[in-house]
């Protein structure tokens, strides 16, 4: 984390509402880290580490393939012909936290030699273990990362099937980063969820600043998952057996 880094810390905010089949909404204040990968290779300091044990750390093992991610991210952009987005690749997430860690969804930026975005990778997480990543490409005619629509591929919540798409919203600015994700279903809205935040440089201050505000942060989004699980519980909304699953095919 040195005086010259590029990568971020963000403290912002997390939305949920479900809109059907029965109304259910949470506001939760987070913080999230937006990582240029090139800037990783032995960043560390007493308070975070790459791939080594530290309060707050970011750790291969956790992403992807297990492995670098970046060599994974190029080799999965590979396969669909993806070979415009040679510049550095930033990854927005949760970092592990006094050792645990739970990322309901990591989002990857690949961006052009420009520094301009051209792609985006979604990886999404359960809280069985099982992993699916959504390739987001802007169309030549849409207005950036806005309206990305993605079928809906991982069994994320016991109340609703795996079914029906995904729409996206990135604000690129890094600045103040912000995703809003739309779930629809039998073209109907059933979900919004959004984070969103403002940024600084991601120094051993600024990280402490936010790590003593929330310590407990990514043991705090496990806990809160399984609360407003139970709340839908109780409120009799149907739940959908989890299909046969096989882990993501990432791991390649």
């Amino acid at each position: 984390m040195g005086s010259g880094a590029l990568s971020r810390v963000v403290t912002g905010k997390v939305m949920h509402r479900r809109r059907h089949p029965v109304d259910n909404h949470f506001v939760y204040p987070v913080f999230f880290l937006l990582l240029r990968l090139d800037e990783l290779k032995d960043d560390t300091s007493l308070l975070f580490g790459v791939n080594r044990r530290r309060p707050v750390s970011f750790n291969f093992a956790d992403y992807g393939a297990g492995r670098d991610p970046e060599i994974w991210l190029r080799e999965l952009l590979q396969e669909p012909g993806v070979n415009d987005c040679g510049g550095p690749i930033w990854v927005q997430t949760f970092p592990r936290l006094l050792g645990y860690l739970f990322n309901p969804v990591s989002f990857w930026y690949c961006t052009r030699p420009d520094a301009t975005v051209g792609a985006i990778v979604a990886e999404v997480s359960n809280t069985f273990g099982d992993k699916h990543c959504y390739l987001l490409r802007p169309k030549p005619d849409s207005d950036g990362f806005s309206g990305l629509r993605a079928a809906k591929q991982l069994y994320v919540s016991p109340f609703y099937p795996v079914e029906g798409e995904y729409r996206f919203d990135f604000n690129t600015n890094f600045a103040a980063p912000r995703v809003k994700i739309d779930y629809f279903k039998d073209g109907k809205l059933q979900l919004n969820t959004a984070i969103h935040g403002t940024s600084r440089a991601l120094s051993t201050s600024s990280l402490a600043a936010a790590a003593i505000r929330q310590p407990f942060l990514t043991l705090g989004v496990i806990a809160k998952i399984h609360w407003q699980a139970l709340r839908l519980w109780l409120k009799g909304v149907r739940l959908h057996k989890r299909p046969i699953s096989t882990l993501e095919e990432t791991a390649k």
